[in-house]
């Protein structure tokens, strides 16, 4: 009975441990200033919510479409986040294995031998084994806020790799916008130039038959040279757009160049709805992430004051010697021990501690708070912006009808002899600026809904899991 007195103590404290440090807890939306609706409003909004998991498919542009899936699968930095959430799942792991005791073998031969011809010891061999266990009570609940904090961190790495997935597809998307802008402002400058090399035809037939001085004729001659002189902008433009489509997709430059012939429009989508700021908030990955992070420091607080308590523990081993290896189970003998030992003098260095991650707490709480504010300021912002370039766009519809009517108007005015060249020269300027300033307002539109769903946190639901996940090195 004496002899289970100790396992009994044991077993006590073990049952009446604590868990100290605070509870890790969210402030609620109302504190952190979150309003109940959005102040501006989208315009046109399609009700349907679900389309925001895979909101590509409402440009339904299926060039688009499919970039968005080749990058979703291939990117190189989405592959990295899933990397990133290996290690945390194996960080978790190996914090979880703080529950369980330490087991060691250990094994021995020993072979003696005796010198000499009246050597008074003979040749023998001995055999030594061992096991030796070691487990640390987990009284005031250090281990289960470490486990807390690491279940944390591995939430807040998954939530990354989820708001890598979503910046991916929304890159993509806005890169296959200004793909599609600089090959509709190159149609424009090319057939800007068709028009102007008429135009100068004109002026040299008039100049020819003495109407007119050379000076139309040079303006039309450095009128044309600008316009030319765009092209290479466009070019360059385009080119920039589909190196970059490539590497996000995962593959060297000028791999998706094929896929942008024939020329298309630049895709519109109607904006999605949300009824309250709130819901994106649940649905933003950063958002999740910066939430994780504040549960996992203020966990942390609960180690670090753990320390300053007694720690309890066991330590038990079991051995054997003998010179035959069935005998050794014969031969065995083990000892259980009992350890408490506690902080006495520290210098101050673990209250530091404490204190330390407090602030760390208080950091990750400001963190949480500003990435919450972000998240509210970019869905505004994208809301305002469609409604601008919406009405933006409506005008310059009308604007361009005005100026291509002026320009055949003033044309035909010109060859009569009716006005001069300079009224001509500036409706084909005019013309041409309007053209371009209308295909900008429509791409800043199409990217305005593009940034409004990434605002909203769609993208990532239905994405395939990183090949590094799953994947071997080397």
């Amino acid at each position: 009975m004496n002899s289970r007195l100790p396992l009994l103590l044991l077993s006590v404290l073990a049952g009446t441990g604590c868990t100290v440090g605070p509870e890790p807890r969210i402030p609620a939306p109302e504190s952190l200033g979150v309003p109940a609706q959005f102040h501006a409003s989208a315009g046109q909004t399609d009700s349907a919510h679900a389309a925001v998991a895979d909101w590509w498919n409402t440009f339904e542009d299926p060039v688009l479409s499919r970039l968005v899936e080749q990058a979703l699968a291939a990117n190189t930095d989405i592959d990295a986040a899933g990397a990133r959430v290996r290690q945390a799942r194996a960080a978790l792991e190996s914090t979880r294995a703080g529950w369980w005791p330490t087991l060691d073998f250990g094994t021995s031969a020993t072979r003696l031998m005796g010198v000499g011809a009246e050597a008074q010891v003979p040749d023998r061999t001995t055999f030594d084994a061992g096991f030796d266990a070691r487990y640390e009570l987990d009284l005031f609940g250090g281990q289960r806020r470490a486990v807390q904090a690491s279940t944390a961190d591995l939430a807040a790495v998954e939530a990354n790799l989820h708001s890598t997935q979503l910046t991916v597809a929304a890159e993509v998307a806005l890169n296959y916008v200004d793909a599609r802008l600089a090959q509709r402002q190159l149609e424009i400058a090319r057939a800007s130039l068709s028009a102007q090399d008429e135009t100068l035809q004109i002026v040299q037939w008039r100049v020819q038959a003495g109407l007119v001085g050379a000076l139309d004729l040079e303006q039309a001659r450095q009128l044309r040279a600008q316009t030319a002189a765009t092209v290479p902008l466009r070019e360059q433009a385009l080119s920039s757009a589909l190196n970059r489509l490539s590497v996000l997709t995962g593959t060297a430059p000028g791999t998706v160049d094929a896929m942008f012939e024939p020329v298309t429009p630049i895709p519109m989508a109607l904006a999605a709805g949300l009824a309250v700021p709130a819901e994106m908030l649940r649905r933003r990955p950063d958002v999740t992430a910066a939430e994780r992070a504040l549960i996992a420091e203020t966990a942390r607080i609960g180690v670090r004051e753990a320390d300053l308590y007694p720690a309890l523990g066991l330590a038990g081993s079991l051995s054997g010697n003998s010179s035959n290896w069935g005998d050794l189970t014969d031969a065995a003998f083990g000892s259980l021990a009992a350890g408490l030992t506690a902080p006495i003098f520290q210098g101050g260095r673990l209250r530091a501690a404490v204190e330390q991650q407090r602030a760390a707490a208080i950091q990750s709480l400001a963190v949480y708070r500003d990435t919450v504010l972000a998240a509210l300021e970019e869905a505004e912002n994208a809301l305002v912006a469609i409604s601008v370039t919406e009405r933006r766009e409506r005008e310059l519809v009308v604007a361009e009808e005005a100026a291509r009517n002026a320009t055949v108007l003033a044309r035909s005015q010109y060859q009569a002899g009716v006005i001069d060249f300079s009224n001509l020269l500036d409706a084909e300027r005019s013309l041409l600026a309007t053209e371009t300033s209308r295909a900008s307002a429509h791409a800043d539109r199409a990217a305005a809904i593009v940034r409004l769903y990434k605002a909203l946190g769609g993208g990532w639901e239905d994405a395939p899991p990183p090949r590094s996940l799953t994947s071997t090195f080397p």
